[in-house]
Order: C-alpha cells, then sequence, then structure tokens
C-alpha cells in the first residue's frame, strides 16, 4: 500500500467517527439520551432531535479524561488560588496557534465565560454606563448583562462590500449567504464609530470574536479599527473569544488583545477550553489582560471569582490546550465536513432558506423568512418536525425569522434534520440521501 493509500484510508476511517474514535452509530441520538444528563438530553421529549444548544455529541477528549480520572483518584478535589498550571497551557496554546505571546501574569480564573464578562464589567466598568453589542449575537449576552447596570446599545452587522474568500477545500455553494452579493456579514465600523462618538457616547463594548452565531472570524484589520476607535474614544472592550480554537483550516484567527495593546485600548478576553473541547459543565475560564494596564484592573477582580472556579475544570483545560490539540484538530475537520454537508443538503431539500457558511464554530445560521414557515420558523419546526434548534428572535437586532444549528454530531443526525424540516416545509423536495 502506497503512502497515499494509506492517507486515504485513514480519511476513510476518520470520516466513520468522531475525533476520539467513537464509531458515529454510537452516537445515535437515542443512545446518547440513554447515557447523558445534560440540558441537550433532558430538556424536550424523546422524540425532539436536540440541536439547539452548543454542547458537542463527541466523546471527549482520551487525554481530558485521563486528567479528569487522575485527579479524582488523587481525591484533589479543591478549591483554587490561581491559575496555576493552566497560564502558561492558555499561553503556549496561544502562542502556537495565534501568534499571541501571553505573559503568565495576565491570566485570570473565573468560574466561565459569562462569569468573567461580568466581573470584568464590574471593575473595568463600576459606574455601568452604555455597552455596544454587534447583533445579531449570542442570545446569553443579553441575559449575563442584566446582571449589570449596563443600556445595552445593539449595533447590527452589515453585508460585507467585498466577496466572502473561497474556502481551502472544496467549492461553496452560491445559496451559502444571506445577502444578496453573496458575502458575509461584518462589523459596522462606521456605526460603531457614530455610536462612540455620539452623546451620549458608549463605555463598553461587547465582542463576540468568532462571532456566534454566524461563526464569524473577524476580519484583521476591522478588529484594529475597533481598537483604535475604542483607544480614541476611552472604550473598554471586552472580547468573548470562546470559539476562537475552533476556527476552521486555512482561516486565521486574530485575537483581539494584541491590537488593543499596540492601539493604546483597554481591553481584556474572555475565553475557555469549553467550546473547543466541549467541557461546558466543567466550570473554568480565563480572564486575560491586553496590557499591564488593564492587566493592574483585573487585580481588583473579588478573591471569589477564582475560588468559584472548578480544580476539575482547571485540568480539563490543561490537558486541552497542552496535549489534546490532535483531538480539537479531528473535531474541526468533522465539523467542516458536517457544515459542507448542511450545506448540500439545504441546497437541494429546504427551498427557501438560506445559510450563512461559518468559518469557525461549529453553529449554522439559517434564514427561514423565505422558507414559507411564517414569523416564528423556530416553533413550527420544534412542533412539526420535532427538532429543536435556537430562536434567532433571541439574538437581537436581525436575527428574526432565523434558527441556530448545532453541526457537532454525526454527520446522519445532519440528514435526519434536513429530512424532518423539508417534510415541513411548503414546497419540500425529495428525502434527503
Amino acid at each position: 500500500m502506497t503512502a497515499a493509500d494509506c492517507l486515504r484510508s485513514a480519511d476513510a476511517r476518520a470520516a466513520q467517527a468522531d475525533p476520539s474514535g467513537v464509531p458515529f452509530a454510537e452516537l445515535d441520538p437515542a443512545l446518547l439520551r440513554e447515557r447523558r444528563t445534560s440540558i441537550k438530553w433532558t430538556r424536550f421529549p424523546a422524540d425532539v432531535l436536540p440541536l439547539f444548544v452548543a454542547e458537542m455529541d463527541f466523546a471527549v477528549a482520551p487525554e481530558i479524561r485521563d486528567a479528569l480520572t487522575a485527579r479524582i483518584e488523587a481525591s484533589d478535589i479543591g478549591y483554587l488560588d490561581g491559575p496555576g498550571p493552566l497560564a502558561p497551557a492558555f499561553a503556549g496554546f496561544a502562542r502556537d496557534r495565534w501568534g499571541w505571546e501571553v505573559p503568565h501574569d495576565h491570566v485570570h480564573l473565573a468560574t466561565d465565560v459569562a462569569t468573567g464578562i461580568v466581573e470584568s464589567l464590574r471593575v473595568f466598568r463600576p459606574n455601568g454606563g452604555r455597552i455596544a453589542l454587534p447583533t445579531p449575537v449570542y442570545p446569553g449576552f443579553f441575559e449575563m448583562l442584566e446582571e449589570v447596570p449596563f443600556e445595552i446599545v445593539e449595533i447590527p452587522l452589515v453585508p460585507s462590500r467585498e466577496p466572502e474568500p473561497a474556502p481551502e477545500r472544496g467549492p461553496r455553494p452560491e445559496h451559502g449567504s444571506p445577502t444578496a452579493n453573496g458575502t458575509a456579514p461584518r462589523l459596522d465600523l462606521a456605526a460603531i464609530e457614530r455610536a462612540f462618538a455620539d452623546d451620549p457616547g458608549i463605555d463598553a463594548f461587547l465582542l463576540c470574536n468568532p462571532h456566534n452565531p454566524h461563526g464569524l472570524a473577524h476580519r484583521a484589520e476591522d478588529l484594529a479599527a475597533l481598537a483604535r476607535l475604542a483607544a480614541e474614544h476611552d472604550v473598554f472592550v471586552l472580547s468573548d473569544e470562546i470559539h476562537a480554537p475552533l476556527a476552521f483550516a486555512g482561516e486565521p484567527f486574530t485575537p483581539f488583545a494584541p491590537l488593543a495593546a499596540e492601539a493604546g485600548a483597554l481591553a481584556a478576553i474572555a475565553t475557555s477550553a469549553s467550546k473547543g473541547w466541549n467541557l461546558a459543565g466543567a466550570k473554568c475560564s480565563v480572564i486575560v489582560a491586553a496590557d499591564e494596564r488593564a492587566n493592574a484592573v483585573l487585580r481588583g477582580l473579588p478573591p471569589e471569582t477564582v475560588t468559584r472556579a472548578s480544580i476539575l475544570g482547571l485540568h480539563a483545560g490543561v490537558a486541552a490546550f497542552s496535549e489534546a490539540r490532535d483531538w480539537l484538530d479531528r473535531a474541526v475537520a468533522q465539523v467542516e465536513r458536517n457544515e459542507r454537508l448542511l450545506g448540500e443538503l439545504a441546497a437541494e431539500h429546504l427551498p427557501g432558506v438560506r445559510l450563512t457558511r461559518p468559518r469557525a464554530g461549529y453553529l449554522a445560521w439559517l434564514d427561514f423568512r423565505e422558507a414559507g414557515l411564517g414569523g416564528d420558523p423556530c416553533s413550527r419546526i420544534l412542533e412539526e418536525a420535532r427538532v429543536a434548534l435556537n430562536d434567532g428572535r433571541h439574538f437581537g437586532a436581525g436575527g428574526a425569522g432565523h434558527v441556530r444549528l448545532n453541526l457537532a454530531c454525526a454527520p446522519d443526525t445532519i440528514r435526519e434534520a434536513v429530512a424532518r424540516i423539508s417534510a415541513i416545509l411548503p414546497h419540500s423536495s425529495k428525502e434527503p440521501r
């Protein structure tokens, strides 16, 4: 067998199993519902296909499983007093993947990214004020901001003036954009500048980088421009970079912190291994200061921000960033395969549905406004097709008529979801293959 034959054989095997090598047949939703107890598998009745929450169906990375088992066997389940080994583990990953040199003492702990966002806002802008969000965006932002005294200013994304770059692997269907000219959305820098310069202006900006729900990897020039505007108008920028490890092959991810430091903007980032390695329930995240000025502020975080983080989550994160990078790469490759599958099936079986093609993360954003399901397609899909998706109305301005779908599952789960949805459309076609 030649080297090329071996490579093709390995690719074929990978296409039949998840990143941990578990056969896709074992990721049948009916089987997972019997084994797992998270909200993904308990919120809806057994006949509902759950593709709503950002939780992978894939089995946990063996390196992470072993790290957690070792901590349990050592009865090492106590309180934390700092990031310890997580700081160099994250810094090493950031250096190797993104070229970002992170001083270890700039890394601070929080329970999860939501806690990191709320606590950062409390110390950087203790008097609250006005906070800008690019929308539609992760609904959790609206929920967590109820904990702090901020008025939310929504700044909708806009279509890019330039065509979306071609992918590294295979063609992109022409239907794959929500805009008429086949371009991807991007930050509306003109609107952001107007909001920053307005009276009253903006005190803080909550960036989602990469952007959820679109899977948008923000362009470096857009982020640099945002950093310059923030520095000019004294706006604190907090960047949620939880989906950053999941950038697709050939798609550059640009961390915001180095650009903020260069521009002199006050900024921090909140991130975790939880999305990249499916560890949401492990409860450990990091807040990283963009520069020493921001780090001085983060030193004022309440002690409970650290002690409420999980020691198991910390060691899971260390294993993820240091030892489970190959698992991550296999997960991203599978999500890319599922994304292409969804694009093909949507083009053939979901007439009127327009799909924003993600370039990072494992979430797909679908526009159902012309599909004939009325003004509340998410409810119709749940009630009639028995598929649970996220309702675009909860994502802020621009989200109505859209749904978000989870791609981190077995390919047959994608096929089943499309088949069920296709069956309730007014002009459904033949069954998905």
